[in-house]
């Protein structure tokens, strides 16, 4: 008689056997000895490769005819274990080995013998790379392409220091481009990169450094553009079919690194053009990613979009740099942050917003570095640092404080924050507040008038009054409209006729003469007066239209 069905829900758990350490587990322990074995034996290529060239031992064509031997035995074997039982991890090992052996053979014969062309040395390259690759789709293997790139990448600099290592490097970053396409493998979309971006990195170090290296600078400049473009075009080519890969993404990101680095090589204007390129290429990607029906016609995901928008900013930052002084870098610095500011207000993009809030920020502590209280304050000072391209600064940074300020108010959180918005208001009243009286005094001193610092300050002093009279008719205006945006007004000219006031007594009264002076005084003067008769006739009006319950 047979054992009575149970249903599976009601099977006993299996019990799994005692926990066993990791020095006894087959596949740790066969995983790390082939890892190092295939470490030990690529040494020894080099070695025979190399040190028995630099020793004298045997000669060229038996080193590179017993290398190329050794490695093609090594696929084989491998391909033959594979096959087997238990043989996997042997087999990837043993071919990986052979594949990346080849391949070192190779940079050998076209660095250091010099019997084959750069072109040809490349070529066959790419040639041995696709076979290790393509050994790996086969077997469906990440391993496999993993170690014969990381092994060829990590051996060649040994091998060469030459210029063409840079070639052979990419060589790899390319090759696996197509097997991205096919398989999810996020480690070689790592070791595929690294290795030519770092060793791009070093040579533009190198050739910042090294005077006598100077004249590399432009095959380092191809290479980092094939490098960024191989990185840029593989991730687009990955994101379309796998929107979620956001390792493909990371890769791109670092991709462009040496291409930002390399512009630091050149003088102004071809580092303008290098530069100005990179971003007109990436902030392209971005916006293809950020714009919804270009989004949904491109099949770029969001995550590739913040990448291009984030190293484009970066490449639009070194331009603004290359392209002016230091008295002139706030204007190019607001410009770009308007232009940032105000396409986050229109598309209510938070990435736009942060790098337009990063240029506003550079831009001012850049115009404050110039432009600060105590030149402001001080006729000797103001006289040396303030200029029209400061007045233009400064009128500028106000225009970046209204797209702030207007982008800012047209998100839901800060539209139901009463104290937020009015927090807002405030600091960037006072900011304004800043860069009208170094507009008004940077003018003032750019005519070349003997007193146009006085008389800066004295339309300073004025326009604060008419900003605060501004301010407190517009929230008398709407006071039974909207009580929220009446509040806001009001409070803010208040704030502003009493800084105004107090500029006023304190700095003008000291600092101003003559009829300077008596202007600033009578126009503020007239200015209170008509504030103050609207405001008591604007409550009187209120008074009258609801009058208080008894």
């Amino acid at each position: 008689m047979g054992a009575p069905h149970v249903p599976p829900g009601m099977r006993p758990p299996v019990r799994k056997p005692a926990g066993i350490p990791w020095w006894q587990r087959e596949g740790v322990i066969s995983r790390l000895l082939a890892v190092a074995g295939v470490g030990v034996t690529l040494v020894g290529v080099v070695m025979l490769l190399v040190l028995a060239a630099q020793a004298g031992i045997f000669g060229p064509v038996p080193r590179v005819v017993a290398g190329a031997v050794f490695s093609g035995a090594l696929v084989a074997v491998g391909m033959r274990v594979y096959g087997r039982a238990g043989g996997h991890v042997g087999g990837i090992a043993l071919a990986a080995t052979g594949f990346a052996g080849a391949y070192l053979d190779v940079v050998a014969v076209t660095s250091i013998y010099e019997w084959l062309p750069r072109a040809g040395g490349l070529g066959l390259a790419f040639a041995i790379a696709a076979g290790g690759v393509a050994l790996a789709l086969r077997w469906n293997a990440q391993a496999l392409a993993v170690l014969v790139v990381a092994g060829a990448a990590l051996l060649a600099p040994v091998v060469t220091s030459e210029l063409v290592l840079l070639g052979f490097l990419i060589v790899l970053q390319l090759t696996c481009v197509p097997v991205q396409l096919v398989k999810d493998w996020p480690a070689l979309h790592v070791v595929r990169t690294l290795p030519a971006v770092l060793a791009t990195l070093l040579y533009v170090a190198i050739a910042g450094f090294d005077s006598a290296q100077r004249d590399r600078v432009h095959w380092v400049l191809v290479a980092a553009v094939v490098v960024a473009l191989i990185g840029l075009a593989g991730t687009l080519l990955v994101v379309r079919k796998r929107p979620g890969d956001l390792i493909a993404t990371v890769a791109f990101a670092i991709s462009t690194i040496p291409l930002l680095a390399v512009v630091g090589l050149f003088d102004r204007v071809p580092s303008m053009i290098i530069a100005g390129a990179a971003a007109v290429v990436l902030t392209t990607v971005a916006t293809l990613a950020m714009v919804p029906k270009l989004a949904a016609a491109t099949k770029i995901p969001a995550h590739t979009g913040i990448a291009a928008a984030v190293t484009g900013a970066f490449a639009l930052l070194e331009v603004c740099v290359q392209a002016t002084e230091v008295q002139t870098a706030p204007i190019a610095l607001f410009l770009v942050a308007i232009g940032y500011l105000g396409v986050a207000g229109q598309r209510r993009n938070r990435v736009a917003a942060g790098i337009g809030g990063v240029f506003a920020l550079l831009g001012a502590l850049t115009f404050l570095s110039r432009v600060d209280p105590e030149t402001l304050a001080t006729q000797r000072l103001a006289d040396q640092y303030l200029n029209l391209p400061t007045a233009l600064a400064a009128v500028l940074g106000v225009a970046v404080l209204a797209v702030a300020v207007w982008g800012l108010r047209r998100t839901p959180a800060l539209d139901r924050d009463d104290t937020g918005r009015s927090m807002l208001l405030i600091v960037a009243g006072a900011a304004g507040l800043y860069a009208v009286t170094a507009t008004t005094v940077s003018i003032g001193i750019a005519t070349g008038a003997a007193d146009g610092f006085v008389l800066g300050h004295s339309a300073a002093t004025i326009l604060w009054m008419a900003a605060a009279t501004s301010a407190l008719l517009y929230g008398l205006r709407n006071l039974a409209r909207s009580a929220a945006i009446a509040k806001v007004a009001l409070g803010s000219g208040l704030l502003v006729t009493a800084a105004a006031l107090a500029k006023l007594f304190l700095f003008d009264l000291a600092t101003l003469d003559g009829l300077v002076r008596v202007a600033a005084f009578l126009v503020v003067g007239v200015l209170l007066l008509l504030a103050g008769t609207r405001y008591a006739r604007a409550f009187a009006e209120a008074s009258t239209t609801n009058p208080p319950s008894r």
